[in-house]
């Protein structure tokens, strides 16, 4: 299903009617992780974001996570909607693409280039943001449905000691993806003139 940048970017929504089956392999899924990682630009080539990639039981074990830190966290009643919503959105799909940025890479460039200090964490969440919606747009385009979730930061350190992850990378983002089940709906836009200007 390959087509322009333009018609993917136009296309990508969040889907969160997703089934555990994919439209391509997993090698063709690592490669779309990997091309983000080698292609995507980042701050000073920062090269700051890690992407770990779930497939199979450690998918379904993130949710499983997610799930668990909840229920400790909300009422009884509110947790029956809130794993519904897991069970039937997020962890209903076929992988989870996890989004972190390396903090030892931003704290060494904020000694190093003091001037800039206070900026390289909003750059860091700048780059981070770049990756996933590359990401986004490419899983768009092979064929899957997906969409962004943040449970951080209340799974982070259980995130990291389940995959023995480095304490330095801190969680930004989770993005679920699957074949897209359902229909969705047109995206509201507010006026262009609002949000755009062009002078000449």
């Amino acid at each position: 299903m390959k087509r322009s940048f333009v018609d993917a970017l136009a296309n990508r929504r969040s889907h969160y009617a997703i089934s555990p089956k994919s439209p391509i392999s997993d090698k063709e899924i690592e490669n779309i992780v990997a091309t983000v990682l080698t292609h995507v630009p980042s701050a000073f080539n920062s090269q700051t974001t890690r992407m770990v990639l779930l497939l199979g039981e450690n998918h379904l074990q993130l949710w499983e996570i997610v799930k668990a830190t909840l229920k400790e966290r909300i009422s009884a009643e509110a947790f029956v909607q809130t794993e519904a919503k897991i069970d039937n959105s997020f962890a209903s799909g076929y992988g989870t693409i996890l989004f972190f940025e390396e903090q030892e890479i931003v704290e060494y460039l904020q000694k190093s280039f003091p001037s800039y200090k206070d900026n390289f964490p909003v750059w860091s969440q700048h780059t981070s943001a770049m990756h996933q919606l590359a990401t986004w747009v490419m899983l768009e385009d092979a064929g899957f449905g997906a969409s962004l979730q943040h449970y951080n930061p209340l799974i982070d350190a259980k995130v990291l000691e389940t995959w023995n992850l480095p304490k330095s990378w801190t969680l930004v983002a989770q993005m679920p993806f699957g074949l897209p089940t359902g229909e969705i709906g047109e995206k509201e836009m507010d006026d262009l003139n609002k949000r755009m200007k062009v002078f000449k």
